[in-house]
């Protein structure tokens, strides 16, 4: 009976090896989606963008883009860490990927996703953050800005990508290291942060310099300081936070996820393609002209360096503590 038992149960495990192996063997074979969870024209959608261009090219197969924007990125990112692993979907997040689950805690909530539902395949850039304003803004330094929020505490604006989003994290860093006190107005991407921003509905917003590049250069944006360690090579006339006198630095990266699950040869083959479209003309053309480094990690020094962000953002958001 035993030994029957074992048969069947090495029978349903060949089968299984097998159609996996097939899987791969396959794969792709009909288009992919990549799920950016932010309205267009924000950080994770402009890389994710002419990456699929390059995807495509090595896969053979469409790369389609899909917005699922709300909630800081928590919409797109559930709706991610549900579909099938199967390497036909995948996800280009932000650090919000881990500041959510955190703050979810951190405010007795239930998250809607976790990081171990996630599969990292490879980080593609590192941007530092900056502090830009409207170009016909009054202050021309974070001196004067830090001077005129505390003159009118509770008046000064900023947009963000949501609740515990990135560019949120990346102002309340500021805004703790400066004894700030502003009305944050939290907004679905990036796209809609910078544009309330032009607007006039808010008169701050931290970004990165590739996702404000185009309103720098058509002389509608201006940016006061860099949360960096050092100045970004692209705007050598800004000066960091800490030159200024202020302690602060924000890391907006961006990196390829798909689900757990998805059999190893795929994520291979992914890790592969990835690799070859980071190094894509369409793919190094746009990030130049954003003025975006690229900074690639592969799978396996991207995991070890999630692991090192996730314990540096507990920190920061225990500090920050509940939000509302």
């Amino acid at each position: 009976m035993r030994s029957l038992i074992w048969a069947k149960r090495l029978s349903i495990s060949c089968a299984f090896m097998a159609s996996v192996f097939a899987h791969a063997q396959t794969y792709p074979d009909r288009p992919l989606t990549i799920v950016v969870p932010f309205t267009p024209g924000g950080v994770s959608d402009i890389t994710a963008r002419p990456l699929a261009i390059g995807l495509a090219a090595d896969l053979g197969q469409n790369v389609i883009i899909d917005n699922k924007g709300g909630a800081g990125g928590a919409i797109g990112m559930s709706a991610a860490s549900k579909a099938k692993p199967d390497g036909y979907t995948l996800m280009m997040a932000l650090p919000s990927i881990i500041t959510i689950p955190i703050s979810d805690r951190i405010n007795g909530r239930a998250s809607t996703f976790q990081m171990n539902q996630f599969r990292p395949i490879a980080r593609l850039t590192a941007d530092p953050t900056v502090l830009a304003v409207r170009a016909d803004s009054p202050w021309n330094n974070l001196g004067d800005f830090v001077r005129e929020v505390r003159r009118n505490p509770g008046k000064v604006s900023y947009s963000s990508s949501g609740i515990y989003g990135t560019t949120h994290v990346a102002m309340e860093i500021l805004a703790n290291s400066a004894n700030l006190k502003m009305i944050h107005v939290p907004f679905t991407g990036g796209g809609q942060q910078v544009t309330a921003l032009l607007s006039g509905q808010v008169q701050a917003t931290m970004q990165t310099p590739g996702a404000i590049a185009q309103h720098l250069a058509g002389g509608k944006l201006k940016v006061l300081a860099a949360l960096s360690a050092e100045r970004v090579p692209s705007m050598p006339q800004v000066p960091t936070a800490k030159e200024q006198g202020f302690d602060g630095e924000f890391y907006l990266w961006t990196g390829l996820f798909v689900p757990t699950g998805t059999p190893d040869a795929v994520v291979n083959r992914l890790r592969d393609s990835v690799k070859k479209a980071a190094a894509h003309p369409s793919f190094t053309q746009a990030m130049s002209t954003l003025n975006t480094p690229i900074q690639f990690l592969d799978s396996a020094d991207f995991a070890n360096f999630l692991v090192a962000d996730t314990r540096r953002f507990e920190d920061v958001l225990t500090k920050m503590g509940k939000i509302e």
